[in-house]
């Protein structure tokens, strides 16, 4: 007999988190829906729960788990969507928005991860699929904090793979770059107005602004559903891989930091990250 499997998905209330909590209900999957602040999802599937989950909340993140597995008997994957960008120059950066960063893209995974890890020892399997970004494997002007959180994600998740393979848990990573129709850089209740950067940066932050805007233009065609794609392939492929590159207009930018010197790499970022001031 097959048991119908169980997927938790962090940051459903749109994007990725969104995409996927359909496209595995429309699969047969029960889903897990979380979010800080509960919507409707996906109405047309009765197979998915909505739950309550902020990352920045233990006590939201234990609730959400035990209504899951009371809900659905257990949890086979965690995907580990929740979280948002931060911009901006660091001189200009509060140390409070920092830590938001990092509570919600790097602490925030790691307190979902613990409160299922027993879950998954216990049932001697279980799957988790944390997204980060191509910025989580390459460097880019004015979102230094951003790519900390994700550079930490990418060696995190690496180093727990190895950890609980033992177990028969995996770990896995979705790494995509720029899509349509998410809210990336969105988070409610939270001032990220960087009203103190020096003047200096006037001239930087202008030839920034014209990188990133080439950059959503090379994904302007790119849909939150592509990426759903590539997150179900690596929750249901039976592999032991440990990345997936999601989205096509970062994987030049992958491929150089991963298949060429140290020396090419830089010149070939320095040629296209290097604002005109």
């Amino acid at each position: 007999m097959t048991t119908t499997r169980t997927v938790l998905i962090t940051g459903c209330s749109s994007g990725f988190g969104e995409a996927s909590a359909c496209l595995f209900a429309k699969n047969g999957w029960n889903v897990i829906a979380t979010m800080r602040n509960p919507t409707t999802v996906c109405e047309e599937y009765p197979n998915i729960l909505i739950a309550r989950l902020d990352v920045q909340d233990q006590t939201s993140i234990k609730s959400a788990v035990a209504a899951g597995v009371a809900h659905f008997g257990r949890i086979d994957v965690v995907i580990n969507n929740a979280g948002y960008g931060l911009s901006g120059v660091f001189e200009g950066t509060p140390r409070a928005r920092i830590q938001d960063q990092f509570e919600v893209n790097v602490f925030g995974v790691m307190d979902v991860i613990r409160e299922t890890l027993p879950h998954f020892r216990q049932n001697r399997a279980g799957l988790y699929v944390n997204v980060s970004s191509g910025a989580g494997v390459f460097g880019l002007p004015m979102i230094s904090l951003y790519n900390a959180s994700k550079f930490a994600l990418e060696g995190f998740s690496e180093s727990l793979s190895y950890e609980l393979s033992a177990l028969g848990i995996g770990v896995k990573i979705v790494e995509p770059g720029g899509v349509t129709k998410t809210k990336f850089g969105e988070r409610s209740g939270s001032e990220f107005s960087l009203t103190t950067t020096p003047e200096d940066y006037d001239a930087f932050i202008a030839g920034a602004s014209g990188i990133f805007n080439g950059l959503r233009e090379a994904s302007a065609s790119t849909a939150s559903e592509h990426v759903a794609q590539v997150i179900y392939r690596a929750a249901t492929d039976g592999t032991d891989q440990l990345r997936y590159v999601a989205t096509d207009d970062i994987r030049p930018f992958i491929e150089k930091r991963r298949g060429s010197s140290e020396e090419e790499y830089m010149r070939f970022m320095r040629e296209r990250m290097t604002p005109s001031c």
